[in-house]
């Protein structure tokens, strides 16, 4: 890991930023993108690919070492002769001939480091039979300790390289990484970065008094001029895919997520970033969302888990063409953005349990209860012998009338989209240690450590809801937070708080369950019926009786792990009129333009 740029003169018309291990060069122009406030996902990022890479590597050397206790014991049971022609034709092939045993290839073909491949290898590879098997076993002995892979990283759209430069610095275990843009002045800007940061390629001088050649250092950082989609397309062969795919584009991911799901290895990490909430987070542009993520958006105060689930539906379609399927790591909804971090494997089978995971929903334009519409169903069928076959089917539906029966307004459609977890619970709880226990190496721990205990403690349920938001469909007045939760606790639901939105809550329960309450809630509070119009839906909503009587009584349940201690949840305002910031100047010039 580099120590980071010497000190050195700023020349004249740029400025130097400093973030975390790199520093990088501005220049008065704003030809190469970069907006500071965005450190908070860059620092996220660099703690996810170094719990992911943790992750592989762990389930790497698991699957290592019960391969050598099976060589072990093989070598133990063995009288030194192949027990079969088959296995004396391979033992043969793996040692005399110095070819590749067949469990050397596919170790190979696993996306294996070449050191690990080496390692394999030799692990796997056997002498031929000899009078004196001892002597042919203790020649092929395996690497006795553990190799850990290198990863290879691409950063489709690094603009500056900020990003590219500080996975390089802060992630072990990195080979190199690819990093692309198609505006030369952002290619231009980069290469000035990585040089600044002593990552580029080398020629390092030969030892005072040798005659060896002076050795070339590989670049840690690769600049790449290209379009992304045709960069990614170029690695989506087995032999040449990456293991982290990283897309943070200005605007939405779409254009080249089908590119990135057929670039990455099998358990590789893919990074989605998408800033288009105008699109994903409300009604105001369905066709353009449609457009996009196949599926039409949600108008209702959980819309940015709404857009969550439209982002992951979209990923998880595009990799089903080509046989993979998607694992959610993490995926939050932040500030103006949303940021994905998913594991893409191969699998037809999980491919075809996808259709179970996507659902379309009746969203109330009044009350906004949600009703979910799955498209289809598993059930599962067990044999005499009891293998356990798995059949598909179309769901049953619809699951609401024309009208909601909460309020009797009208119902939208939102979706398809995702409606699985969105969360890997043990991945959160890897990162959130791994946070910890670095504080000071990230400038927002403390925001990541605050988002991450609350999407630790989320429930797998779809959506979230706010007391207030409830209590204005009731023209009532608001109850505590913890009230709320604590009568949804009696009653004998789940709880939990969202990351996606301040005072929000997850819950088992329906919406009904939740009116049920808030009508006991009114019980007490009574609401001025002269201040409701004729024609409100809270009238609806009051006209119904509870069905039992809701326990406002604190519930022990109600104070989860993150309310009990002080944690920055959600962020403040870091700089006035902050945002996406403005999208580079200049254009691109034309191959044969002066």
């Amino acid at each position: 890991m580099s120590a980071g740029p010497a000190a050195f003169t700023v020349p004249e018309g740029f400025t130097l930023h400093k973030e975390n291990s790199a520093a990088i060069l501005l220049p008065a122009t704003n030809d190469a993108f970069l907006n500071p406030v965005q450190e908070f996902n860059r620092d996220l990022s660099v703690a996810c690919i170094r719990t992911w890479g943790e992750l592989v590597n762990a389930e790497k050397e698991r699957k290592w070492r019960l391969a050598a206790e099976r060589r072990a014991k093989k070598a133990a049971g063995s009288t030194g002769a192949p027990s079969t022609a088959a296995e004396g034709k391979e033992l043969e092939k793996g040692g005399a001939e110095g070819g590749e045993s067949h469990q050397a290839k596919r170790l190979r073909t696993e996306g294996d480091a070449p050191e690990e491949t080496a390692a394999a290898a030799a692990g796997a590879s056997v002498g031929p039979a000899t009078e004196n098997a001892s002597k042919s076993t203790s020649d092929v002995q395996p690497h006795k300790e553990f190799r850990p892979q290198q990863f290879v990283i691409l950063e489709a759209l690094s603009a500056t390289g900020l990003r590219s430069i500080r996975y390089a610095h802060e992630i072990p275990h990195v080979k190199y990484v690819i990093a692309n843009d198609l505006s030369p002045a952002a290619v231009e800007a980069m290469r000035r970065n990585v040089e600044l940061n002593d990552f580029h390629e080398k020629e390092l001088p030969a030892p005072e008094g040798s005659s060896d050649k002076p050795k070339v250092r590989p670049a840690k950082v690769r600049v790449n001029e290209s379009d992304a989609c045709a960069l990614m397309y170029n690695h989506r062969s087995e032999r040449n895919r990456v293991d982290v795919v990283d897309l943070d584009p200005y605007g939405t991911a779409a254009p080249f997520i089908d590119a990135s799901v057929q670039c990455v290895n099998d358990g590789g990490l893919l990074c989605v970033t998408c800033t288009d909430m105008s699109v994903l987070a409300t009604t105001n542009y369905p066709e353009k969302c449609f457009s996009n993520y196949g599926g039409a958006p949600v108008k209702a105060e959980y819309c940015h888990e709404a857009a969550l689930r439209l982002v992951l539906h979209t990923l998880s379609t595009s990799a089903a063409r080509y046989g993979r399927y998607i694992q959610p790591l993490l995926s939050l909804s932040i500030d103006f953005y949303v940021r994905l971090f998913v594991r893409v494997f191969t699998a037809p089978i999980e491919v075809k349990k996808l259709f179970s995971q996507t659902a379309v929903y009746y969203v109330c334009s009044g009350c906004q209860s949600f009703y979910e519409q799955p498209l289809g169903r598993v059930t599962e069928q067990v044999s005499a012998k009891g293998n356990v076959n798995l059949h598909f089917k179309v769901h049953t539906g619809p699951p609401v009338s024309e009208r909601c029966p909460e309020c009797n307004s009208v119902l939208h459609v939102a979706g398809p989209m995702w409606s699985g977890p969105i969360h890997n619970k043990e991945f959160v709880s890897s990162v959130l240690s791994h946070v910890e226990a670095n504080e000071d190496k990230y400038g927002t721990s403390a925001r990541m450590k605050g988002m991450l205990t609350v999407a630790k403690e989320e429930l797998d349920t779809p959506f979230y809801f706010t007391p207030s938001k409830i209590a204005s469909h009731f023209h009532c007045v608001c109850p505590s937070l913890d009230e709320t939760a604590s009568a949804l606790l009696h009653a004998g639901h789940k709880v939990s708080r969202s990351h996606a939105c301040a005072g929000s809550l997850k819950t088992s329960a329906t919406y009904a369950d939740i009116h049920d309450i808030f009508r006991s809630w009114v019980k007490k509070h009574p609401v001025r019926m002269d201040k409701v119009p004729e024609n409100s839906p809270t009238r609806q909503l009051l006209s119904k009786e509870p069905k039992a009587e809701a326990n406002f009584k604190r519930h022990p349940g109600s104070v989860t792990q993150s309310s009990k201690v002080k944690l920055v949840r959600y962020q403040q305002n870091p700089a006035p009129n902050w945002g996406p910031g403005a999208r580079p100047g200049g254009k691109r010039k034309r191959e044969g333009d002066d």
